[in-house]
């Protein structure tokens, strides 16, 4: 399957935050997040990415979005990420943050991934950012919901590049697929040079 891609840049993003929303509450929903969004939430949310600076490359299967993959200076995030990165020699203004990257999973498999960090990276680099970085979760090995023969995505990222910064680690609160109240999960940064 290849989808169409599209991408949207600051105010642009205006025009997608409902399929943003959507997308990110479908596949959050998934293990390892588990998410139990809502798209009040969501919209809320994401009117943070409605400003210069952020990017969201979109991949669609003729009108429907499928994917999505955004980007923003971390800077733009400094208040939720300063705990983590306290007494590491780490410039915020020097990382763009590949904030989230969200496929349905028929779409997965056939390159989309790579494409969209292809085109957050360039936009970084045009934009003079000399790194890279996302966060993900980390659930227990243990944990009852992870999937039988799940693989994480470790080596797809080392491939593009990226490694664990050690001790970096964000905490954010959601509340869990069933669940009556929002619980905090540790989140790894990653990080890779963009010279």
């Amino acid at each position: 399957m290849s989808p169409r891609y599209q991408t949207f840049i600051g105010a642009e993003v205006a025009e997608i935050i409902d399929d943003l929303a959507r997308l990110r509450i479908t596949v959050f929903r998934d293990w390892p997040y588990l998410y139990d969004g809502d798209l009040a939430y969501e919209r809320a949310y994401l009117q943070r990415y409605v400003k210069p600076g952020v990017i969201v490359v979109g991949a669609f299967d003729d009108a429907e979005m499928v994917g999505a993959a955004t980007g923003m200076p971390l800077i733009e995030h400094a208040d939720d990420f300063a705990a983590a990165f306290a007494g590491q020699d780490i410039d915020f203004k020097d990382v763009f943050y590949c904030a989230e990257s969200v496929l349905l999973p028929a779409y997965r498999g056939h390159g989309v991934g790579h494409h969209f960090f292809d085109a957050r990276e360039a936009y970084a680099k045009a934009e003079g950012f000399p790194f890279s970085a996302f966060c993900g979760v980390i659930r227990p090995e243990s944990h009852p919901s992870r999937p039988a023969g799940y693989r994480p995505l470790d080596p797809f990222w080392r491939k593009r590049g990226y490694s664990p910064v050690p001790g970096v680690i964000a905490h954010f609160k959601w509340r869990d697929i069933g669940d009556d109240a929002e619980t905090e999960k540790p989140l790894q940064f990653w990080m890779k040079a963009l010279t």
